[in-house]
């Protein structure tokens, strides 16, 4: 019996995909009332309950023998600071124990590439390459998400330390075809709806079935523990990467840079209307301010362990695009039909 939280996300869910197709037997946990719409659900035992439930998270790993941990909480608003401690880092604390009373239980667990911390220091010139030997920088300043997800990645070395066998993949943005109205998906949003502008800067990004198919591969496949894999397959400035999807859309690609003296008036003046609305910034300092200094995650661990490389991003790309057109159904733009999509 195989359990996986965050069934519903855009990992979890072509996770479950995937465990379904090899024949394992799938336990997984959601929130709300109804459980999620995603594919084979009906062939997945569905546990309602909360990652900051440690009791019911106890109770639900019974008989099971590996836990994949992709739920999380991505944000980088400030009012989501303490959801982002009690749901990645208690979370994690409550998986790691659940799992630590089980003894011969394995983990898979998704951190992300912010958990690695940057580099501090003079650094030479062009982008600041990162790997899993990074260390992170006590000293620096960091975000709310990338710290919640270092200490969330400390309980899991804490169990490590205690007996539990684990690994952790460090992805960067994932790509995968989901409701582009959240995450990482709102990229190709931003592409299809023709907007003008973009920021400078460059993006680092991984497939989502990369993603699934490496999690799999180190956690029921082999016998590592303690150690966490970068999964990144290219790093490439924000612009190519919107141009590329809007052309697939056969839309139009944004072509003004924002400066950066404009996006920090931006996010000031979204951070004084949040405060006096309560409604939640269009753009943070931290949204503002990413990928200002070029950073290249580097991923040559994992592609050596296992002996696989990552797909093309033109492939990612062209695939996200036909998918969300064709799947699509709660935008109120109107979309193409996909016989129209460029390849």
């Amino acid at each position: 019996m195989i359990f996986v939280t965050g069934g519903s996300g855009l990992v979890g869910s072509f996770l479950i995909a995937e465990l379904v197709a090899r024949g394992e037997s799938v336990r997984a946990l959601y929130r709300g009332e109804n459980i999620p719409s995603i594919a084979n659900a009906g062939q997945v035992e569905w546990v309602q309950g909360d990652l900051r439930d440690a009791l019911g998270l106890r109770v639900a790993l019974e008989g099971v023998t590996h836990v994949f941990h992709c739920a999380g909480l991505v944000s980088y608003a400030p009012q989501d600071e303490t959801a982002l401690l009690q749901i990645n880092v208690e979370g994690t604390a409550n998986v790691v124990d659940a799992c630590l009373e089980r003894p011969g239980i394995r983990l898979g667990y998704v951190s992300s590439v912010a958990a690695l911390g940057s580099k501090s220091g003079e650094q030479p010139a062009g982008p600041v390459q990162l790997d899993e030997t990074a260390k992170w920088d006590l000293g620096a300043e960091h975000n709310a998400y990338a710290t919640s997800k270092y200490l969330a990645e400390l309980e899991v070395w804490r169990g490590v330390s205690e007996g539990l066998q684990a690994i952790a993949v460090n992805p960067s943005v994932i790509l995968g075809p989901a409701d582009w109205n959240r995450s990482s998906t709102r990229l190709f949003r931003y592409a299809y709806d023709q907007h003008a502008f973009y920021t400078p800067g460059n993006i680092n990004v991984v497939d989502v079935r990369d993603v699934v198919d490496m999690l799999l591969r180190l956690t029921l496949d082999t016998a590592i523990s303690g150690e966490r894999f970068v999964l990144s397959a290219q790093a490439i400035p924000l612009r190519d990467f919107l141009a590329q999807a809007a052309a697939c859309f056969r839309r139009k690609p944004p072509t003004v840079a924002v400066p950066n003296w404009a996006a920090e008036t931006i996010w000031r003046l979204e951070h004084v209307r949040s405060v006096l609305t309560g409604a939640r910034p269009l753009i943070t300092k931290d949204t503002a301010r990413a990928g200002r200094r070029p950073v290249e995650y580097r991923a040559e661990k994992v592609q050596r362990v296992l002996g696989k490389s990552f797909r093309a991003l033109s492939d990612t790309i062209t695939w996200c695009c036909q998918e969300l057109i064709a799947h699509q159904s709660t935008t109120k733009q109107p979309v193409p039909p996909a016989g129209v999509l460029g390849q």
